[in-house]
């Protein structure tokens, strides 16, 4: 996404709001399989050669991620063939993975609209898997309005410098929320993008919004997701109407499906030494 843009209007909204004192906790790296005990439903998208994103399993079949991870650029959805969601991945190994049959974003998502905190406000996207994941191999997340007075958060997300296996920030905060959006200090990166933002609520996480944008100004970096209990109910509307871009609807010859109006612009970031390449958040 557009960095510049993005960021100037996304600070003029949140400068207004209360700020939190910035997480500044490492990492925890998800290495071996009982470090991911509990986050296996967490996986990264992967776009043939156009890069990464992370996505978290809302139900067997179902992954939730950014919206400007779907698009290859232009007016074109990528192609759903060319996409693989492997949950749980660590170093070369995944849990399960899958192609996808259908992908949708958001009705309202438009990477080009005036105002930019309604482009995060509607950035994200459903896939639908070919083949669902197993309960037994990884039980998907429900999604959870934020509460009114809840302050800590969570990232588990790929990226830059750890993209071979899940990060863990276990305890970021709240800096604002404000038109649908929560401003956070957790430590995302390129790759982080369509991350799940968590708060737990009783014995187990909820998802309480996505990583969208990071932002950088006035001497501090964080980032902007948004509310997400809404935006998810009209993803699976769209998705049951059967909108966005399916495998037996592709183009040949390589050429992806356009989403009649919308000149989606995201950027990729540069390839890493490990060969990976990470989607802007």
């Amino acid at each position: 996404m557009r960095r510049g843009a993005i960021w100037v209007g996304a600070l003029a909204v949140l400068a207004v709001m209360p700020q939190a004192a910035l997480a500044d906790a490492p990492l925890k790296r998800l290495t071996l399989r009982q470090d991911v005990l509990g986050w296996e439903a967490v996986g990264r998208v992967e776009m043939a050669e156009k890069g990464f994103c992370t996505g978290v399993l809302i139900a067997p079949d179902l992954v939730l991620t950014a919206a400007h991870c779907l698009f290859g650029g232009s007016d074109h959805y990528v192609q759903p063939s060319k996409v693989t969601f492997r949950a749980g991945l660590s170093d070369g190994q995944a849990l399960a993975q899958s192609g996808v049959t259908r992908m949708v974003v958001h009705p309202r998502y438009d990477p080009d609209a005036p105002d930019r905190m309604e482009t995060i406000r509607y950035d994200a996207g459903l896939m639908q898997l070919a083949a669902p994941v197993s309960l037994s191999v990884a039980a998907p997340f429900q999604v959870d309005a934020l509460n009114a007075n809840a302050r800590d958060l969570s990232v588990v997300s790929y990226g830059r410098g750890r993209s071979e296996a899940l990060s863990w920030d276990d305890k970021c905060n709240v800096l604002g929320r404000a038109q649908g959006l929560i401003a956070f200090d957790c430590d995302v990166t390129f790759g982080s993008s369509g991350a799940p933002v968590f708060h737990r609520m009783g014995n187990r996480a909820s998802i309480v919004s996505l990583v969208s944008a990071g932002i950088s100004g006035q001497g501090k970096e964080f980032a902007v997701g948004m509310e997400l209990p809404g935006v998810v109910a009209d993803l699976k509307a769209a998705l049951r109407r059967g909108e966005g871009a399916a495998v037996s609807q592709e183009a040949p010859a390589d050429q992806a499906q356009a989403r009649a109006g919308i000149r989606p612009a995201p950027q990729f970031g540069a390839r890493g030494a490990g060969g990976a390449k990470f989607v802007k958040p």
